[in-house]
């Protein structure tokens, strides 16, 4: 008697390869929702760094953070983009509020502060939701 040969997959094979699929994309899919966040929090940054030029270089010819304001001394005015809502510059301190799409609780705050004579002008990042650290963390 001549046997016949199995062709296909047993019930059993397909239900394991679906319970390794999801549990695959229950793992992946949170990844790439931080990914693109920190994504989109990178051109908010990316901005900033925009400002903190323009600031450096009013302080520098100014002598002081007074006065370096957005639309003034050459610090640029407000910016919107993509994933930027605003930008406001008031005496040096930069804020920058993305739009509520990119991370809605996140708002970057650099506060300048001029170093001595001889010394570079340092940058405290506060701020809520997204840290600008290596890496970018948002919550």
């Amino acid at each position: 008697m001549k046997r016949s040969m199995q062709k296909g997959f047993t019930l059993i094979e397909l239900m394991i390869v679906v319970a390794i699929i999801g549990i695959l994309a229950a793992v992946a899919l949170p990844a790439y929702q931080d990914y693109t966040k920190k994504a989109k929090f990178a051109e908010v940054v990316s901005v900033a760094n925009t400002y903190k030029t323009a600031v450096a270089a009013c302080a520098q010819e100014a002598g002081a953070l007074t006065g370096c304001n957005a639309g003034a001394l050459g610090v640029p005015a407000t910016t919107a983009t993509t994933h930027v809502a605003s930008v406001a510059v008031t005496n040096g301190v930069i804020t920058v509020t993305p739009t509520a799409t990119t991370v809605a609780t996140a708002t970057l705050i650099l506060t300048p502060t001029l170093g001595a004579a001889g010394q570079p002008m340092t940058w405290a990042n506060t701020g809520s939701g997204c840290l600008t650290s290596a890496p970018i963390l948002c919550k």
